[in-house]
C-alpha cells in the first residue's frame, strides 16, 4: 500500500466517524436543541473529510507560504470551533444575528479574494519568507494577512470564551476541550506555513479524537440524567433455599439476591452510615459473594456495589433534608460518606443537582 492510499483511508476515516457523531448528536437534538449546532457543524466536518481525502490520494504540488486554500481552510475550521462547543450551555448564543455578525470578518475577506479573483487578479505564489518582501504590497497578498489575522481573532476566542462564561455553568471538560481545540488549531497554522502532508493527517487525526472526546463526554452528561433505580421496600427476606430454588431461572435468581440486599440494606441503617461499610461488608452481611451480587444489582439498574450503597446514603441524605436534621454540607457525613467533596460528587450525579442547591429549596425537589 502507497502512502497516497494511506493518506485517504486516513481523511476517510475521520470523516466518518464526524459522519457518526453527526448522526448521534442529530438524534439528541430531537429532543434538546441545544446540540442542534454540535449536530450541524459535525456535519460540515464529515462532509469536509471527503474532498480532503481525494486531494490527499493524488501526486501533485503542494500549497506554498499561507496558500488561499489552506488559509480558507484556517479561517473556516476556527470560526467553527469558537462557536461550537459554546452551543452545548449557551444555544442563545448561536441565535443567527449574532452569529453572521461574528462571520462577518471572515466573509468579507473570502469575498473581496473571490472578487479579485473574478477580476483577473494574480495569486501570488509564495514558496520562502523572502517572497514576503518582494509582494508586500500586493492586493492578494494583503487579503490573505487579513484572512490570517481573522484566524488569530477566532483562535483566541476559541482560547477565550470557556473562561469568559464560566459563570453560567459551562462544564469543566469543555474548558479543557477548548483549550485543546485552540492548540491544535496552531498547528493548523504551523501548517500553514510549512506544508506537508503528514502533519496534516496528524492534525485531522488529533481534530477527530478530540471531537469523539466531546460527545463521549455529552453521552456521559446524558446518561447521568436517566432515571435511577428506586428503592422498593422489601418486607421479608428470601431464604437461601428460596434463592437455590431459583437457580434454574436466571432472572428470577438475580431479584432474589437483589431483594435478600435490599432487604437487610432497609433494616440496617446503622450499619451502612458508617463511612467503614464497604462492598465486603455487604457480601458478608448478606452471604453473596462479589461477583452473584455484582450480577445480581447490575440486573436491577444499578452500575456496581459502591453506587448501590451511595444511593441509600443519598435517599437518607435527602431525607435528613427535608426533616431540617441536616443543613449543611458537613452534616452530610453522618450518612456514611468519608469526605465532602465525596458527598458533594455523589449527590449531584445521583440527584442531578448540587448539594449546596438542594439544602436551599429541599421542599422543591
Amino acid at each position: 500500500m502507497n502512502i497516497q492510499h494511506i493518506y485517504f483511508d486516513i481523511f476517510l476515516s475521520c470523516g466518518i466517524v464526524h459522519l457518526i457523531l453527526t448522526a448521534v448528536m442529530a438524534l439528541f437534538a430531537r429532543h434538546q436543541v441545544k446540540y442542534l449546532a454540535i449536530a450541524w457543524i459535525m456535519g460540515i466536518f464529515a462532509f469536509s473529510f471527503l474532498p480532503l481525502a481525494s486531494y490527499a490520494s493524488t501526486e501533485g504540488p503542494h500549497p506554498g507560504v499561507l496558500h488561499p486554500a489552506m488559509l480558507t481552510s484556517l479561517m473556516a475550521t476556527s470560526f467553527l470551533q469558537s462557536i461550537y462547543p459554546l452551543s452545548i450551555p449557551l444555544p442563545g448564543y448561536l441565535q443567527w444575528g449574532r452569529m453572521w455578525r461574528y462571520a462577518s470578518p471572515a466573509i468579507a475577506f473570502l469575498a473581496f479574494y473571490a472578487f479579485g479573483f473574478a477580476m483577473g487578479s494574480k495569486q501570488v505564489v509564495i514558496e520562502t519568507f523572502s517572497d514576503f518582501r518582494t509582494n508586500l504590497l500586493s492586493s492578494d497578498l494583503l487579503i490573505r494577512l487579513g484572512m490570517l489575522l481573522t484566524s488569530f481573532y477566532y483562535i483566541f476566542n476559541i482560547f477565550r470564551l470557556p473562561h469568559r462564561l464560566a459563570h453560567v455553568a459551562y462544564p469543566r471538560y469543555l474548558i479543557a476541550y477548548s483549550s485543546l481545540l485552540g492548540l491544535n488549531d496552531i498547528f493548523f497554522l504551523y501548517i500553514a506555513f510549512n506544508y506537508h502532508t503528514s502533519l496534516i493527517m496528524v492534525y485531522a487525526v488529533i481534530f477527530t479524537l478530540l471531537n469523539a472526546y466531546l460527545c463521549m463526554r455529552v453521552l456521559e452528561s446524558l446518561a447521568l440524567e436517566l432515571p435511577k433505580p428506586v428503592i422498593v421496600e422489601v418486607k421479608e427476606m428470601p431464604t437461601e433455599e428460596e434463592i437455590v430454588a431459583s437457580e434454574q431461572d436466571f432472572n428470577d435468581a438475580n431479584l432474589k439476591r437483589f431483594q435478600r440486599a435490599e432487604y437487610w440494606m432497609q433494616n440496617h441503617r446503622d450499619v451502612w452510615t458508617d463511612s467503614g461499610f464497604k462492598r465486603d461488608d455487604l457480601c458478608r452481611e448478606t452471604g453473596i459473594n462479589r461477583h452473584l451480587l455484582l450480577q445480581c444489582l447490575r440486573s436491577q439498574g444499578y452500575n456496581n456495589v459502591h453506587d448501590y450503597i451511595n444511593s441509600y446514603r443519598i435517599d437518607e441524605l435527602k431525607r435528613l433534608i427535608r426533616a431540617r436534621k441536616v443543613t449543611t454540607v458537613n452534616g452530610a457525613m453522618d450518612v456514611g460518606f468519608g469526605t465532602v467533596k465525596t458527598v458533594r460528587t455523589c449527590f449531584e450525579k445521583v440527584v442531578g443537582i448540587s448539594i449546596d442547591r438542594y439544602l436551599e429549596h429541599p421542599e422543591s425537589r
